[in-house]
């Protein structure tokens, strides 16, 4: 599994819990995670829009991932349109990340913004994955218009 915007770290120690010692976790973030003392739990300091980071990403993996995850968020500027048009634009940088970094049939799990630019994100990871739908979970603030894209099966990647 794959996090992105993964700094605290509380959806790295979700998955460890659920991964036990199967699975192997990469949490990147552009702030330092605290290490987990798991061998198969490892952290990258890295920027979501830096060009390499795909690659920087696969280099950690001891093969492509099950699963992405982006709870990654911008700096608020408390300015609607550019907080929903910055949180977008890192949703599409998790799926672009996901494209390359997913195995076949892997999974996207991506904060969003609710808001005019969200219908076209929806119809772009459509393209990729065979099924695509929104979930608003119970931690999340009922008034906030943060909500999660889950994009199950990802199509026609090498394994």
């Amino acid at each position: 599994m794959v996090d992105l915007g993964a700094a605290p770290g509380g959806w790295m120690q979700s998955a460890r819990r659920a991964a036990g010692n199967k699975g192997f976790i990469l949490g990147v973030d552009l702030k330092s995670i605290e290490p987990f003392p798991q061998p198969y739990v490892r952290t990258i300091i890295c920027d979501l829009t830096a060009e390499d980071v795909a690659q920087q990403i696969l280099e950690m993996l001891p093969r492509k991932a099950d699963v992405v995850i982006s709870d990654a968020s911008p700096n608020i500027s408390g300015i609607w349109e550019v907080d929903h048009a910055r949180q977008i634009d890192l949703s599409r940088q998790a799926l672009e990340i996901a494209l390359q970094t997913l195995r076949s049939r892997g999974n996207l799990f991506v904060k969003v913004f609710q808001g005019d630019m969200l219908n076209d994100f929806i119809q772009k990871v459509k393209q990729h994955f065979e099924s695509v739908i929104l979930v608003k979970p119970k931690a999340s603030r009922p008034k906030s218009a943060e909500i999660f894209l889950l994009a199950r099966f990802l199509k026609g990647q090498d394994t």
